[in-house]
C-alpha cells in the first residue's frame, strides 16, 4: 500500500509516487460522482459528448470550468426558458424544422381580425387655418386619463389624454363654463400681474364671485397622489369646496387671508406654485386656441383686487414683473424674432437665444479698477476699450462677452480641450504671450509679472503634458511655447559674440541661486547636516517644488529628455520644431555640468542628433535655391553642432566622450576640410556650420584634446589664414561678411588654444622624462609641439598690421574689430608661452617684442581713434551705468537669463560700439610684452595718461556695483579683466617710472574696490592683487609724504575727530601713549607683515585658486571645465579688511562651543589682531572711501570681536592702542549719525545677541577698563533699541558697578543719551529703582548716572497727557522722590536742569525750582516744600 506524502518531500517525490500509483493500476480510494447539470437538459452531465483522450498522458480536466471569469457578486445561474421547448435532434431535417417554425407573410395576413367600431363615436376634425395638421408633442398633453387596467406606454397615455380632451370639447355643455384661476384659493398659484390682466377674475357687479362660475379642473390639486380611480372626482370636489368658501368671503377677507398665507408659506413653495400655475395656463391656452369669449372680461373691482394683492405680496410679484420685462426686452433685442408658424418654438428659451444678440459696446471710460488682461491670437495685449469686429475670432468666450481676446484662464482651459485645433491654437497663443512678455511689452500695461503668474498656475507642466500628445500639431505648438519660455535667442547671440573675447569661452552656468531655497527648507540644519543631504535633497522633493526654484532641474526630473529624444527619433517633426528642440537642449546644457551629464546619459539622444543632423553626406538638392526643406533629418545642421559645442564646454570628460564615442573627430574633419561654399547647403548655413565646427575644435583644444587633427588639417588652416587678407575687399560687397568674420575669429581662437597646448608640451615631456616608477601616473604630452605652431605668428601678425591700418575708417574698423581683437589675444598668448620654451633663444624673443612694440603697438596707441576709444570706456561701462546690465522686466529667478532680449544698447559693454574687448586684449598683450622685456615698460606710460581711462577709473571705483545677477555677472567679469590689466601695468610702472606717483592713490583705490568685486573664477586675479598691489608701499604714497604728521596735526586742530580718546587715562598702564601719526607710521612700516598675515588667512580659497590659476596661466592639460563656479556673490566680502579678526573670533567661539577654555593666546594670534587693526587704521585714515560700503554698525560689530576673542586680548599693548585709535575715528559726529544698529548686519543674526555677549564678557574680564566701557556705552544712545538699555538695567545690572568711564574722557556727547526724553515705562522704573537702591552711583558709573537722573527728572515733572498707568507712575515716583532720605540724590532728581560733561556730576542744577514745577510738586505732594533754598553742587 502506498504511503501518504510526508513533510519535507519535494515535487520530485510527489511525481514519483504518482508514477508508482499509475503503474500499479490500483483503484483510487475515492470515487468522484458527478451530478447532472440542469442547464444541459435532462440528458445528464453530457460526459458522452466529450471526445476521448488521444494518448495516455496524465491530463487534469476541470469539469464545467467556465471560459469567462465569474462575476464578483454571487448570483444564481441563469436558466434558459426556451431551451427545453426547442429540442434539436441529430436526425431531424432542417427544412422540415424551418417549415414548422417559420411563419410566412401569408400566414400573418390570413389571420387579420378587424376591430369593432360600431359603438365608437365619430367626430369631425377641428377646422384650422393651417395648411397642415398641427404637430403636437406629448409633453403638451396633460396626463389626466388614468388607465383602468393593463400597462400602457407614456405615449399611449398622452394620446388617450388628448382624445379625452377632444371629447370634452365636442360634448354638449350642461353648464356654461368660464375660465378662472385658482390663485384666490391657494396663494401659491397666483400669477404675475401681466397674466392677471389678460385673464382677470370673474365677478358680479357687486364685486363677489359669480355663483355659476366653475372650472374644468383645478390647477394645483390634481388628485394624482391619491392613487385611486376616483382621484379626479375627489380633486374636483375639493376645488368646488374652495370656490364655495370664496363665495362666502368678502373682498377684504380674501386679501387678508392671502397676506397671512404669504407670510406663513415658504418663499420657495410660493415660487413653485406660481411656476406650476404658469405651466397649466400655457397648456390650457394651447388646448383652446382662439380669442377669449366676450363674457370672460373682468370687471373693474376684480382688477383692483388683483393689483392690490400684487403690491402686498412681499416683493415677489415685482421680481416676476422684472423677469417678464427682461424677457420682453430680450425679445426686442433679438436680431431674429420668433414666429408663431415655427414648429416647436411656442416656448421661447430666451437664455439660449441671448447669445445671438449683438454684443454690447466695450466700456469706453477708463477706471481705476483693474481689468482682466485679454490677448489676441498673436499674443498681443488688447486694450479694454478696443472695439474689434467679431469676424476676427476673438469673442468666443463666456465672460466679458463684449471684450475681444482671451484671458490666460480661458487659454489654459482650451489647452485641455478634446478638439485638436483648440489645443493647438491655445498653446500657440500662450507661446506668443510668453515671447512678448519676455520682451517687456506688458511691463507698463499689466500689474505683476505674466511669466510668474503662468508658472505659478502650472504652465510649465501643462507644456510638459502637451509634449506627450500624439498629434504633431500639438507637439509642435508645445515645443514652440517651451522654446519661448526657456530660450532667449539674443542671449545665445551675445554669448557667441563674446566667445572669442579674452577668457570668453568660460561662462557662468545658468543655475539659479539656491540660497533662498536652502534658507527656506533647511533652516534647522547645521552645516554638517547639509553637506551629505544636499545631493539627495532634490530627489525627494516633488517636481513642482523643484521647478519653483529651478525650471530646468524640474523639467529634467520629468523624463523630459527622453520625450524630446522620442520626438526627434520617432515623430520626426518639421525643421522648425527640430531647430526649437535643439535650442532647448542647448539651453539645458548651459544649466550646469550635471545637466550635461544627463544629456549624455539619455539613451540614444546624442546618437540620434549626431546621426540625423550631423551626417557625413546628405542630399545635395538642399543647397538648390528655392528648394523647400520638408525635413531636417539627414541634413547637416549648425544648431546641432552648437549643441555639441556647448555640451563639450561642460567638462573635459564630456568632450572626450563626444569625440571618441560619437565619432565627432571625423565630422570635424569633414566640415573643416571643405570650404563653406563647397558644402551642399545654403551659403549662410554652410558658414555657420563651419564656424561651429571650429568653435567645437577650439573647446576641445582648450582641454588639450583633438590636437592631433592640427597636423592633419594644417594645410587647410594655412589656406584659411592666407585668405584672411581678402576679407577687407569683401567688406562692402558680400552680404555674408559678418558671418565670415565670425568664422575667421573662430579659426584664430582655435589657433590660440592650440598654441597654448603646444606651449605645455616641453613641460610635460620634461616631467615624463624625470619621473620615476613611484611617482604615479604622469600626464602624457600633447601630440603637437612648439615647432609646429611657431610658424603661424607671421601670418597673424601680418593680418594684424593690415587691420590696424583701417582704424581711421570707422565703419570698416567696427566690422573688423572682433577679428583684430582675436589677433591681439593670439599674439599675447604666443609671446607669453614663447618666453617659457627652453628651445628658444631669449634674445630672438626680445628682438621680436621690440619690433612689435615699435612697429605696431606704439603707432597704434598714437592714433587719434585710440583717444576716442578710451573716451568710450565710461559711457559703455556697466559699473558707471548699472542700468545697462539690469535684469529684464519679466526676469525670473528660476529661469536664468542674460537679459539680452531686444538687444543690448550700442553704447554698452556688449554693444557693437564697445571698446572693452579690444582694449582688454591690447592691455593683455602690453602686459605680456612688458613682462618679457622690462625695458619696454617706460614706453607704455602714455597708456595710463589717457584722459578717458583716468575719468573712467575715477567714476567706476567709488560707485556701488550692480547687484549680482546672471546678466550683470557675465558683463562685469569682462570689465574687471580690463581693470586688472590696467593695475598690472601700473604695478610694473610703480617702481620704474618716476612720474607714476601721481596715479598711485587712484590705482590703489581701484585695486581695493576690485578686490571686493571680483567674481568666482577670478581667484587668481584677486591673489595677484593681494600679492603685489594692495599692500605695496608704492601705492600708498601718504606714508612717505607726510601722511602721519598730517594726521597728528588734524587731531591737534580738532579737524574732524575727537581728541578725548588720546587722554592718558584710556591707555593701559605700562604702555607708551602713542599718537595716531605714530601708529600710522608703524603700520606703514609693517605693510609686508600685514600682507603675509592676510595671505595666510585665505587658505579656504586654495582649491578655487588652483582652478583659476590653471585657466589664467593657460595650462590646458589641467583644465577640467569651461563652466565657471556658480555665482552667489563676490569672492571676498565687502568687509574683507576685517577678515583676520572675524576668522579668529569664529575659531575662539567654536572652541568655546566644544568646551575648551582659552586662558591665554599665542603670540602669533596677538600679532594677527595687531596687523588687522593696523591695516584698518591705515585704510580709515588714508583710504576712507574704500570702506564706505561697510556700514558704521558693521565696523563697530567687527571691532567688538577684539573684546570677545580670548580673555584679556584687548589688554595687550598694541591691540589696546590701535583699538582706541579706531574708536576715536568711529566716534566722530558724522559716523555716529550714520550708526544704525537696528538694520540687519551681514554675518550677524542680530546686534542684540552680539551686545549681550559683550555685556557678559565685560562682566567677566573687563575690570572696569574704560576702553571696554566705551564700547558698552555706545549702543545705549537714546535713538537705539530700548531692549539694549533694558538688558543693562535688567539682567546685567551688575555692569553698572564697573562702567567707570570718566565724563571728561567719554567721546560721545551726553545729549545723544538724554534727548529725547525716555518714554518706556519699564525702563524708567528701572532707572528710578537703581538710583534709589544705590546700584547706580555717580562714583561707579558717572555717564549712566547723569543719563538716569535726566530721564527720571523729565518723567516726574512731565505734565503731558498720557495713559492712566503712566500718570500714576510718575506721580508715585515724584512722591517717593520727595520722601527720599538721600538728600543729594533728592536734589539731583528734583533740581536737574541740563547735562554738562564739564561739571563734576555731569549735570547742571536749578538754583530754585521754576514756578511751574514748584506748583506741580505742591499739588502732587499736597504740602509746602521745606524751603526754597539756593542749591549748590553736592559733593
Amino acid at each position: 500500500m502506498l504511503s501518504r506524502p510526508k513533510p519535507g518531500e519535494s515535487e520530485a517525490d510527489l511525481l514519483r509516487f504518482q508514477n508508482q500509483f499509475l503503474a500499479a493500476r490500483a483503484s483510487p480510494a475515492v470515487k468522484v460522482v458527478k451530478k447532472a447539470d440542469k442547464r444541459r437538459g435532462a440528458g445528464g452531465s453530457g460526459d458522452e459528448e466529450r471526445p476521448p483522450l488521444q494518448d495516455s498522458r496524465d491530463v487534469v480536466i476541470l469539469e464545467d470550468f467556465p471560459d469567462v471569469l465569474p462575476a464578483l457578486t454571487p448570483a444564481p445561474p441563469k436558466k434558459s426558458k426556451f431551451k427545453n421547448a426547442c429540442v434539436c435532434f441529430n436526425d431531424e431535417d432542417p427544412e422540415e424544422r424551418l417549415e414548422c417554425q417559420d411563419r410566412h407573410i401569408t400566414a400573418v395576413f390570413s389571420k387579420i381580425i378587424e376591430r369593432d367600431t360600431s359603438t365608437a363615436a365619430v367626430t369631425m376634425p377641428v377646422p384650422t387655418g393651417d395648411p397642415f395638421p398641427r404637430a403636437f408633442h406629448r409633453s403638451e398633453i396633460k396626463n389626466e386619463v388614468k388607465v383602468e387596467s393593463g400597462r400602457k406606454s407614456i405615449f399611449a397615455q398622452k394620446i388617450a389624454a388628448k382624445r379625452a380632451a377632444e371629447e370634452a370639447v365636442t360634448a354638449p355643455p350642461a353648464v356654461e363654463t368660464r375660465h378662472t384661476h385658482g390663485r384666490l384659493a391657494v396663494p401659491g398659484a397666483m400669477c404675475s400681474p401681466g397674466s392677471a390682466e389678460e385673464e382677470p377674475l370673474h365677478s358680479t357687479k357687486d364685486g363677489k364671485p359669480d355663483d355659476g362660475v366653475s372650472t374644468q379642473r383645478p390647477h394645483i390639486i390634481t388628485g394624482e397622489g391619491l392613487g385611486s380611480l376616483e382621484s379626479e372626482r375627489e380633486a374636483l370636489a375639493i376645488h368646488e369646496e374652495n370656490l364655495q368658501k370664496l363665495h362666502s368671503m368678502t373682498q377684504e377677507e380674501i386679501l387678508q387671508e392671502q397676506r397671512r398665507l404669504l407670510v406663513q408659506l415658504d418663499p420657495s413653495l410660493v415660487a413653485f406654485l406660481k411656476s406650476r400655475h404658469g405651466v397649466d395656463e400655457g397648456q390650457e391656452r394651447r388646448e383652446k386656441p382662439g380669442p377669449p369669449e366676450p363674457g370672460t372680461e373682468s370687471q373693474h373691482g376684480a382688477k383692483e383686487t388683483v393689483k392690490d394683492f400684487s403690491v402686498g405680496g412681499s416683493g415677489m410679484e415685482e421680481s416676476v414683473r422684472t423677469e417678464k420685462d427682461t424677457r420682453m426686452e430680450i425679445t426686442v433685442d433679438l436680431p431674429i424674432k420668433p414666429q408663431k408658424e415655427w414648429i416647436h418654438m411656442n416656448n421661447v428659451e430666451f437664455e439660449k437665444l441671448e447669445w445671438i444678440k449683438d454684443l454690447p459696446h466695450p466700456r469706453q471710460k477708463r477706471t481705476k479698477k483693474g481689468m482682466q488682461a485679454r490677448f489676441s491670437l498673436k499674443g498681443e495685449l488688447i486694450p479694454p476699450d478696443a472695439d474689434l469686429p467679431t469676424h476676427l475670432g476673438l469673442h468666443h468666450h463666456g465672460e466679458e462677452a463684449e471684450r475681444a481676446g482671451y484671458s490666460l484662464q480661458e487659454l489654459f482651459h482650451l489647452c485641455r480641450s478634446q478638439i485638436i485645433q483648440q489645443r493647438t491654437l491655445a498653446l500657440q497663443v500662450l507661446g506668443h504671450v510668453v515671447q512678448k512678455a519676455k520682451a517687456g511689452e506688458f511691463a507698463s500695461s499689466l500689474k505683476g509679472s505674466v511669466l510668474r503668474l503662468l508658472l505659478d498656475a502650472g504652465f510649465l507642466f501643462l507644456l510638459r503634458f502637451s509634449l506627450d500628445d500624439t498629434v504633431d500639431n500639438v507637439i509642435a505648438a508645445s515645443v514652440r511655447a517651451l522654446h519661448a519660455l526657456l530660450v532667449s535667442p539674443e542671449d545665445e547671440e551675445y554669448l557667441d559674440q563674446t566667445f572669442s573675447w579674452y577668457q570668453g569661452m568660460a561662462v557662468f552656468p545658468f543655475t539659479p541661486n539656491s540660497e533662498e531655497e536652502e534658507e527656506e527648507e533647511e533652516e534647522e540644519l547645521t552645516l554638517m547636516e547639509k553637506t551629505p543631504r544636499k545631493k539627495s535633497k532634490d530627489e525627494n522633493k516633488p517636481d513642482p517644488d523643484v521647478a519653483r526654484y529651478d525650471v530646468i532641474k524640474g523639467l529634467l526630473k520629468t523624463q523630459f529628455l527622453h520625450r524630446l529624444r522620442y520626438i526627434l527619433e520617432v515623430v520626426r517633426p518639421v525643421p522648425a520644431v527640430v531647430l526649437d528642440i535643439l535650442d532647448i537642449l542647448t539651453r539645458v546644457a548651459r544649466h550646469s555640468s550635471e545637466a550635461c551629464s544627463q544629456l549624455l546619459a539619455c539613451p540614444r539622444l546624442i546618437e540620434t542628433i549626431v546621426r540625423e543632423f550631423l551626417p557625413i553626406q546628405w542630399d545635395p538638392r538642399v543647397a538648390e535655391p528655392g528648394h523647400l526643406l520638408t525635413s531636417l533629418h539627414g541634413v547637416a545642421c549648425a544648431t546641432a553642432m552648437k549643441l555639441i559645442r556647448v555640451l563639450a564646454s561642460g567638462g573635459r570628460n564630456a568632450t572626450a566622450r563626444l569625440l571618441n564615442k560619437f565619432e565627432l573627430k571625423s565630422r570635424l574633419s569633414r566640415f573643416i576640410a571643405e570650404d563653406p561654399q563647397d558644402l551642399p547647403l545654403c551659403r549662410e548655413e554652410a558658414i555657420r556650420l563651419s564656424t561651429e565646427a571650429f568653435r567645437l575644435w577650439a573647446v576641445a583644444a582648450g582641454y588639450g584634446q583633438s590636437c592631433d587633427l592640427y597636423r592633419d588639417l594644417y594645410p587647410v588652416l594655412v589656406k584659411i589664414l592666407q585668405s584672411l587678407s581678402h576679407l577687407l575687399s569683401d567688406c562692402q560687397e558680400n552680404p555674408t561678411f559678418p558671418l565670415s568674420i565670425q568664422r575667421a575669429t573662430a579659426v584664430v581662437t582655435l589657433l590660440t588654444h592650440v598654441t597654448q597646448t603646444a606651449g605645455c608640451t616641453a613641460e610635460l615631456q620634461a616631467r615624463l622624462s624625470s619621473s620615476g616608477p613611484g611617482d604615479g601616473e604622469q600626464i602624457p604630452p600633447p601630440p603637437v609641439t612648439w615647432n609646429q605652431v611657431s610658424g603661424l605668428r607671421p601670418f597673424l601678425e601680418t593680418s594684424l598690421r593690415r587691420s590696424v591700418q583701417e582704424i581711421s575708417r570707422l565703419e570698416t574698423w567696427q566690422a573688423l574689430q572682433p577679428l583684430t581683437t582675436t589677433y591681439i589675444i593670439y599674439l599675447g598668448v604666443y609671446y607669453s608661452v614663447c618666453s617659457q620654451q627652453p628651445s628658444l633663444n631669449p634674445i630672438d624673443c626680445l628682438e621680436e617684442v621690440e619690433r612689435l612694440t615699435s612697429e605696431v603697438l606704439l603707432p597704434l596707441l598714437s592714433q587719434p581713434a585710440m583717444h576716442s576709444m578710451w573716451d568710450l570706456l565710461r559711457p559703455c561701462s556697466a559699473l558707471c551705468n548699472p542700468l545697462s546690465c539690469s535684469p529684464a522686466p519679466e526676469s525670473l529667478p528660476s529661469i536664468v537669463s542674460l537679459s539680452c532680449t531686444g538687444g543690448k544698447p550700442l553704447m554698452s559693454l556688449a554693444g557693437s560700439k564697445s571698446p572693452f574687448p579690444f582694449l582688454t586684449a591690447l592691455l593683455f598683450l602690453i602686459n605680456n610684452v612688458t613682462h618679457i622685456h622690462k625695458g619696454l615698460v617706460s614706453k607704455y606710460t602714455s597708456v595710463l595718461d589717457f584722459k578717458g581711462l583716468k575719468d573712467y577709473l575715477l567714476q567706476s571705483w567709488p560707485t556701488r556695483p550692480p547687484s549680482i545677477t546672471p546678466s550683470s555677472a557675465w558683463i562685469l567679469r569682462h570689465e574687471y579683466h580690463l581693470q586688472y590689466f590696467v593695475l598690472a601695468l601700473a604695478q610694473k610702472m610703480a617702481g620704474t617710472c618716476p612720474d607714476y606717483a601721481q596715479h598711485a592713490s587712484l590705482h590703489h583705490c581701484v585695486a581695493m574696490a576690485l578686490l571686493s568685486r571680483l567674481l568666482p573664477g577670478s581667484e587668481h586675479l584677486a591673489h595677484e592683487l593681494l600679492l603685489g598691489l594692495a599692500f605695496n608701499p608704492e601705492f600708498i604714497p601718504e606714508g612717505k609724504t607726510g601722511g602721519p604728521e598730517a594726521a597728528d596735526f588734524s587731531d591737534i586742530l580738532h579737524l574732524g575727530t575727537s581728541t578725548k580718546l588720546a587722554q592718558p587715562g584710556l591707555v593701559a598702564a605700562g604702555f607708551p601713549k602713542p599718537r595716531r601719526g605714530v601708529l600710522l607710521g608703524e603700520s606703514y612700516q609693517h605693510l609686508p607683515f600685514i600682507r603675509a598675515c592676510y595671505l595666510s588667512l585665505f587658505v579656504h580659497l586654495e582649491p578655487a585658486l588652483a582652478r583659476s590659476q590653471v585657466a589664467y596661466q593657460r595650462r590646458t592639460y589641467l583644465v577640467q571645465s569651461l563652466l565657471l563656479p556658480e555665482v552667489k556673490g563676490p569672492i571676498l566680502p565687502s568687509d574683507w579688511p576685517f577678515f583676520p579678526l572675524i576668522s579668529l573670533y569664529n575659531k575662539v567661539t567654536s572652541a568655546e562651543t566644544r568646551g575648551a577654555v582659552l586662558n591665554s593666546l599665542p603670540p602669533d594670534l596677538v600679532n594677527t589682531v595687531t596687523r588687522n587693526l593696523q591695516w584698518v587704521l591705515l585704510l580709515e585714515t588714508w583710504r576712507a572711501r574704500v570702506l564706505q560700503n561697510i556700514s558704521a554698525a558693521a565696523k563697530l560689530a567687527r571691532l567688538m570681536c577684539v573684546f570677545l576673542t580670548g580673555g584679556d586680548l584687548f589688554r595687550e599693548g598694541p591691540v589696546y592702542c590701535y583699538t582706541a585709535a579706531l574708536l576715536a575715528l568711529y566716534c566722530q559726529p558724522k559716523v555716529l549719525d550714520s550708526l544704525e544698529l537696528d538694520a540687519p548686519l551681514p554675518g550677524l543674526a542680530s546686534f542684540h545677541d552680539l551686545y549681550i555677549s559683550v555685556l557678559e564678557q565685560f562682566e567677566g574680564v573687563s575690570f572696569g577698563d574704560p576702553l571696554f566701557g566705551v564700547f558698552v556705552l555706545l549702543p545705549l544712545q537714546r535713538r537705539f533699541s530700548v531692549q539694549l538699555r533694558l538688558a543693562v538695567f535688567g539682567e546685567h545690572v551688575s555692569t553698572l558697578r564697573a562702567l567707570g568711564v570718566p565724563l571728561k574722557q567719554f567721546p560721545v556727547p551726553l545729549e545723544r543719551y538724554t534727548s529725547p526724553p525716555e518714554d518706556n515705562l519699564n525702563l524708567l522704573r528701572q532707572y528710578f529703582r537703581t538710583l534709589v537702591t544705590g546700584v547706580l552711583r555717580h562714583t561707579w558709573c558717572p555717564v549712566l548716572y547723569a543719563v538716569a537722573v535726566a530721564h527720571v527728572n523729565s518723567f516726574i515733572f512731565s505734565q503731558d497727557s498720557t495713559t492712566q498707568e503712566a500718570d500714576t507712575a510718575r506721580k508715585s515716583m515724584l512722591r517717593k522722590t520727595w520722601l527720599l532720605v538721600d538728600e543729594v540724590l533728592k536734589k539731583h532728581l528734583l533740581y536737574y536742569k541740563v547735562p554738562n560733561p564739564e561739571s563734576p556730576m555731569g549735570i547742571d542744577l536749578y538754583e530754585q525750582l521754576p514756578p511751574i514745577r514748584l506748583k506741580y510738586l505742591q499739588m502732587v505732594t499736597k504740602k509746602e516744600p521745606k524751603e526754597n533754598m539756593q542749591m549748590s553742587d553736592p559733593e
